[in-house]
């Protein structure tokens, strides 16, 4: 009977649980009974509008939530332009399906039954590929910047640099009110608006500007976030200014003032100091490459500050601290202007002016197969440099959209930068037999540089549609134009322990330039049933001058050096010819394609350059480039992107030269007139899903390159003198993979994130004749937990692991292993009265076994800050930064030939007291409010 009864009781437990689970189905129209796709169903809590489940109508206005537990519940149903629908719903007494019927939207003009919801709004919304996310629902701290708020929504993240990913894809583009700011740098925006102007932040994939025009799907995205603003901002002035002064002579202010009205955005932006901080992106760096690339190409002593993977002797920083002493000064001006009812305007200026003085140490292994002419194998070599470098730069951005009737259209983008740079550095290099440390050579070495670049480049698109849907004509013209000129001056001396030494007195000077035109035509037309057929035509011409003139520097004044003397005159012809197959879907869309490319190099050398005859280069490529893609959005905002695209890589004509530069003449380099295209195969695949419900994010994100006839180079040695040459070998390979997890654990008012990654390389190069096999691996994860109570206290914990192994099938070189380590810690507390304490710890531990290294770098930083006057509306903050006065940093590299550890300078300890109005507040007084809302209908 016992038994019976325990029976009983597990039947009626396995009933009550089947009785709790349900599903909710209906069908979503208008007021002219037409169905509403992507109308956002949620499933609420009645007493705190809590958000429990969600769903998005299909294309016939249909949705369905599934595996409901108990009740009752209250169901909005909204879209955009209609009022929305509220619902209670109760659990079936036998479970299974509540079926709703239709529903039917009306206008937004038509007064619905009175209905009162307390709390907050909805925190995310879900509009087919866009995720909303609404501000309020993310609190902020007073004069926070936009990147604070990026920082606290599901599956975003800010890096320490600035930069902005979301479910693992890097964020391209920042719009404000979907109108261009500054370009398209996203720093410039997340790190200079305030962040309690935003009432929006949409994140979606936007369509390339063919694909929106013609309406057809081509699958090229770009990950972007819309900033949009809060109501009361479209039609103000809001901003901030902040004017810090510090120990040790440190100096930081800043400047952001916004005027938004109709059809008008205008943005003024000003940053000064000497703090190493920068509000801009990568970008800025880059204008770098244009005018500094030649300024340490220098002999005997060339000097190359190659920080974070910056090739070009300038220090770039990719992410987490900053090496060096930086001085920035930078400013500019952003409008959006609506021109008559059919033409937009969006333009910018920005100018800035970077001062960069590095101090570096390194200690490198050379990995060099032992032969019967040189027996010693690998060898040592310890370096020292100091550099001081200087960049200005100015660029104009312009823009204008006009929209000529309902079937023609045409935009002009153009882009001007001035970028001048100078540098100044010397060095001094010694290197050794790794077996008793025998003096092989050294280098000192002094340079003095400057150079200037100018690009302009001038972009028109005409696009037309035809009556019939999904028909479309677009013509593209393209013209780039770059000139860049550089002068160096090098002073240096270079001893061998086998020949005489070697003096260096040499001017060199430098002058390139490149005109780029380009025309695309691109047709469109439809097959029937959302099938689409893309033919396109392309034609590219590339011209490039090249004057590099170099000078020995006797007593008896300049003599032209011949040898290192080089002129010449090259043309890339290129003509492309494709088509694509376009089938589109409301799940899913896919596109196959092939292209025919046709290249013709024809390159003219001065005859002075060469003791023979033949100073004369052609070359012709025919490639047949394939291309698919394949993107699939599953149900409860999933997502899936496939890519497999080619592409050919066409040596340079410098690589191509049969000639013989010995400008450093420890570093000796010498073209290949038999060099062939490399051929890439690139596939990706991404998968991302997040669930408003829990605030759960998941991504996936697969890379891999394949390479057949992968330009690599080919190293030999002769004690020292290192002589490169470019050679073609039989292939390499990249793997990337990238997987991330957050997940928010309510009940302890706490976030959890772990994320890994792993990525190889295998690639094949030449040392002394003997192929290299070089493997790679870096392994990576990271973990990062937040607490946070309301507004009174919260905590920050991450912790970044990398393992890098290095592998080689030459030499007698043993694998390479570093071992990087970040430990971070975060807290904020906010007492009564606008007083708030802020703490971050950093703890870098860096390790190399080859060299017997470990060092660890702990950074300390604390700020106490008081908000007061009207409003809130001015802080004071005392920071003391870096403590502990660790002011060094450690990058670790292993490449095919050597690897290498090295040292540089970094900012000190200092004190900053900085003083932060808030314009917002004082011109918006009511644009602060937060807190919930009540919806009444």
């Amino acid at each position: 009977m016992k038994n019976l009864y325990l029976f009983a009781l597990l039947l009626l437990l396995g009933q009550t649980a089947l009785a709790q689970k349900f599903t909710v189905k209906g069908t979503v129209v208008d007021d002219r009974n037409s169905a509403l796709p992507a109308t956002t169903v949620l499933v609420l809590k009645p007493q705190d509008s809590t958000l429990v489940s969600f769903a998005s109508t299909n294309a016939q206005g249909i949705f369905e939530l599934k595996n409901l537990n108990n009740g009752p519940f209250l169901l909005k149903i909204s879209f955009v332009g209609f009022n929305p629908v509220f619902k209670r719903i109760e659990a079936p007494a036998d479970g299974g399906l509540v079926e709703l019927g239709t529903v039917k939207l009306e206008p937004a003009s038509t007064t619905l039954g009175e209905v009162l919801v307390k709390g907050q709004q909805d925190p995310v919304t879900i509009k087919k590929d866009t995720l909303e996310f609404n501000a309020g629902s993310f609190k902020t701290q007073p004069n926070a910047a936009v990147e604070e708020l990026l920082k606290k929504l599901p599956g975003v993240q800010v890096e320490s640099d600035g930069s902005v990913t979301v479910q693992g894809e890097k964020v391209q583009r920042v719009t404000v009110d979907g109108k261009e700011f500054f370009g398209r740098d996203p720093k410039l925006a997340t790190k200079n608006l305030p962040a309690d102007a935003v009432n929006k932040v949409q994140v979606y994939d936007k369509k390339s500007d063919q694909a929106e025009f013609s309406g057809i799907d081509d699958g090229q995205r770009t990950k972007t976030i819309n900033l949009e603003l809060k109501e009361e901002k479209r039609n103000a002035m809001f901003g901030n200014t902040m004017v810090g002064v510090g120990t040790d002579e440190r100096l930081q202010t800043k400047l952001s003032l916004n005027k938004f009205k109709k059809g008008q955005q205008l943005s003024l932006l000003g940053m000064a100091n000497n703090v190493n901080s920068q509000g801009f992106g990568i970008d800025d760096y880059m204008t770098f490459t244009g005018g500094a690339q030649q300024l340490a190409a220098g002999g005997g002593g060339q000097m190359r500050i190659e920080i974070g993977g910056g090739s070009s002797g300038i220090p770039l920083n990719t992410g987490g601290r900053s090496n060096g002493q930086m001085q920035t000064y930078g400013g500019g001006l952003n409008f959006n202007q609506t021109l008559g009812k059919n033409t937009e305007a969006n333009g910018s200026v920005f100018l800035n002016h970077l001062n960069q003085y590095v101090r570096r140490t390194a200690e490198r292994e050379d990995i060099v197969p032992a032969t019967e002419t040189r027996p010693n194998g690998n060898f040592l070599t310890d370096s020292y440099g100091v550099q001081d470098n200087s960049n200005a730069n100015q660029r104009l951005n312009l823009t204008v959209d006009h929209k000529i009737d309902s079937a023609n259209s045409v935009k002009l983008i153009a882009g001007v930068s001035y970028n001048k740079t100078e540098a100044e550095g010397v060095s001094d290099r010694r290197s050794f037999t790794k077996e008793g440390r025998t003096f092989l050579s050294s280098s000192n070495s002094s340079t003095l540089a400057e150079g200037t670049a100018l690009n302009a480049s001038f972009n028109l698109l005409f696009r037309h549609k035809f009556n019939k849907k999904g028909r479309t004509l677009s013509v593209n013209a393209i013209a780039n134009l770059v000139e860049n000129d550089n002068q160096n001056l090098l002073l240096a001396t270079n001893r061998f322990a086998n020949r005489p030494d070697q003096h260096l007195n040499q001017e060199r000077d430098n002058q390139t330039n490149t005109q780029t035109y380009t025309t695309t035509l691109s047709a469109t037309e439809p097959l029937g049933n959302r099938r689409y057929l893309e033919a396109n035509y392309s034609f590219r011409q590339s011209m490039n001058q090249v004057d590099q003139e170099v000078y020995d520097v006797q007593e008896s004044g300049k003599v032209l050096n011949n040898l290192l003397t080089n002129r010449y005159n090259s043309s890339y012809l290129f003509n492309r010819l494709g088509g694509n197959f376009r089938l589109n879907r409301d799940a899913y869309s896919a596109t196959l394609g092939l292209n025919l490319q046709l290249t013709t190099l024809n390159s003219l050398i001065a005859e002075k350059r060469f003791e023979m005859p033949g100073a004369t280069i052609k070359r012709s490529y025919q490639n047949v480039l394939p291309v698919a893609r394949f993107n699939y959005d599953f149900s409860g905002n999933r997502r899936i992107d496939f890519n497999y695209e080619t592409s050919v890589q066409e040596p340079s004509v410098r690589q191509l030269q049969s000639v013989v530069d010995n400008s450093d003449p420890l570093n000796i380099y010498m073209g290949n007139p038999g060099l062939r295209p490399a051929y890439n195969h690139q596939f990706r695949l991404n998968f991302s899903m997040f669930n408003p419900t829990t605030f759960m994010n998941f991504f996936a994100f697969a890379f891999m390159n394949y390479t057949t006839d992968a330009i690599a180079n080919a190293i030999s040695y002769d004690q020292t003198v290192r002589t490169t040459q470019p050679v073609n070998v039989k292939d390499s390979r990249l793997l990337s993979l990238n997987l991330n997890l957050g997940l928010p654990l309510r009940k302890y008012n706490s976030r959890f994130n772990v994320g890994g990654a792993l990525r190889g390389n295998s690639s094949i190069n030449l040392l002394n004749g003997q192929a290299n096999v070089l493997d790679s691996r870096m392994l990576s994860g990271n973990v990062r937990y937040e607490y946070r109570i309301d507004n009174k206290f919260d905590v920050s914990l991450r912790t970044d692991l990398s393992l890098q192994t290095t592998e080689y099938s030459v030499g007698n070189t043993p694998d390479q292993e570093f071992v990087n380590q970040t430990y971070a810690a975060e807290a904020n507390v906010y007492f009564p009265g606008g007083v708030h304490l802020n703490t971050t710890y950093d703890y870098l531990v860096y390790n190399n076994p080859q060299f017997n290294f470990r060092q660890a770098i702990p950074l300390l930083n604390v700020a106490l800050a008081k908000q007061f006057l009207k409003n809130n509306s001015g802080e004071l903050r005392l920071t003391a930064v870096n403590l502990l006065n660790r002011n060094l940093g450690i990058n670790q590299t292993a490449t095919a030939n050597y690897f290498e550890r090295e040292t540089l300078n970094s900012i000190g300890q200092y004190f900053m007291l900085q003083f932060t109005y808030n314009l917002n507040k004082h011109l918006n007084p009511m644009g602060n409010r937060g807190g919930g809302i009540r919806i009444m209908r």
